[in-house]
């Protein structure tokens, strides 16, 4: 993404400000692993969405006053020490030329410039991202700077972030699309992958290499998120990740997987027979999805309720599930449909966005369609998953590029 992508995402943010707030933004650090190994540090993506710079500890802040709006990146100093072990860190000019703030300076004078800001009188609320999912996630650095504040400074008003950036974050501008297609392209080709080399005896692990050794040879050395890729019984694991299972011949092949472009996820599952050729039930069962997919995606434009889209599609497949006698109420259903059929897509595989309930389908959004089928009685469980665009008067489907059809995937089995 361009400084300009993320100079008008922090211009929308700050419209959005009343006159003598504070807005302050962490990159995050890494947690500890073990002894005296940490894990692998990931930027927090609101951090990167507004500002591009994904390296720890660093924070963006910003003042409004009236119209106008300063705003100031805070990094790590220079270290030549630490930077010989840990990698060189970003001078002033490379941060500015990321992000288009002008003002850098480093983390350590931080405090000083927040105090100086809340001493001269002028600021009256300071917002966070506050976005912990669960009571029992430790505080991080918004939490934190909370605690400070509401100790030192209790007159200072402290606000969320979170429901303006997830609104910002709901309509994909043009890059974002555009980097979308990209990884749509990474995925393709992990997933023909994982298929020409397809075999009964094959492992989960093995299927894994195969995906991630395609992405690696087009640059990307990680997936958007963990990949889940499993065979037979362990299907019926939804967030499955242990890739230790042996595919018999017959068992279908489930992977959710999804490559990460310009800090853009995208998020397919695809699901076919090892051995290169769909049974009866098999067939049966991946054309229910397939034809529900498929109606979606004929349906699927703006002005729908989000909270419809998902009872939609589980309503449809349904009909197709009572169509071929497994179902014959749809009180039933909940036996082969597990999850859920919609979620957005975007800097998370699981993009939070604007509450679900309150949202009406527009162009820009994508989110997944996820049709998923687990049927234990059969041992056949899978799921057909792409992404949708809506469009000014429908939708496209970004991921129609991976084989999905009964016919295209045989095909591609075909000429291992």
């Amino acid at each position: 993404m361009k400084k300009e992508f993320h100079k008008e995402n922090r211009e929308t943010l700050y419209n959005s400000l009343e006159s003598g707030s504070i807005a302050v933004m962490f990159s995050g650090r890494a947690p500890r692993k073990t002894s005296d190994e940490y894990y692998p540090f990931f930027a927090n993506r609101s951090f990167v969405y507004m500002t591009g710079i994904e390296q720890e500890n660093s924070i963006l802040m910003a003042f409004k006053d009236g119209t106008t709006t300063e705003d100031t990146v805070f990094l790590l100093p220079p270290d030549l020490l630490k930077e010989r072990w840990t990698g060189r860190r970003l001078t002033d000019t490379e941060a500015s030329d990321i992000s288009g703030i002008e003002s850098v300076k480093y983390i350590e004078n931080f405090k000083v410039s927040l105090d100086q800001l809340i001493g001269s009188g002028l600021a009256e609320t300071l917002y966070l991202d506050f976005d912990r999912l669960t009571e029992e996630e430790p505080d991080n650095d918004s939490y934190q700077l909370a605690n400070y504040i509401k100790t030192r400074y209790p007159f200072i008003k402290i606000k969320n972030l979170q429901i303006q950036i997830r609104k910002q974050r709901t309509i994909k501008k043009a890059c974002e699309i555009e980097a979308m297609r990209k990884a749509e392209q990474i995925t393709q080709a992990g997933i023909l992958a994982m298929m020409t080399a397809s075999k009964p005896g094959m492992y989960e692990y093995e299927y894994k290499a195969e995906f991630d050794y395609a992405l690696a040879k087009r640059g990307v050395l990680s997936p958007g998120f963990p990949s889940i890729i499993s065979a037979g019984n362990n299907n019926f694991c939804i967030h499955y990740y242990s890739y230790k299972g042996q595919a018999k011949d017959g068992d279908m092949i489930l992977n959710d997987v999804g490559a990460c472009y310009d800090n853009i996820i995208n998020d397919v599952s695809r699901g076919w027979p090892c051995n290169g050729k769909f049974n009866d039930k098999q067939r049966l069962l991946y054309e229910c999805a397939y034809d529900t997919s498929n109606y979606m995606f004929n349906i699927l434009k703006p002005g729908l309720p989000m909270k419809e889209v998902d009872q939609i599609a589980r309503k449809h497949n349904f009909e197709q599930l009572k169509e071929i006698g497994l179902c014959r109420k749809y009180e039933e259903v909940g036996k082969y449909i597990w999850h859920g059929g919609a979620h957005h897509v975007g800097y998370d595989v699981h993009d939070r966005v604007s509450p679900m309930e309150d949202m009406i389908t527009a162009p820009g959004m994508v989110f997944c369609v996820d049709i998923g089928i687990y049927c234990e009685d059969w041992g056949i469980g899978f799921r057909l998953e792409d992404n949708c665009l809506i469009t000014e008067n429908g939708c496209e489907n970004l991921s129609a590029i991976t084989p999905r059809s009964i016919e295209e995937i045989e095909a591609v089995m075909g000429k291992r």
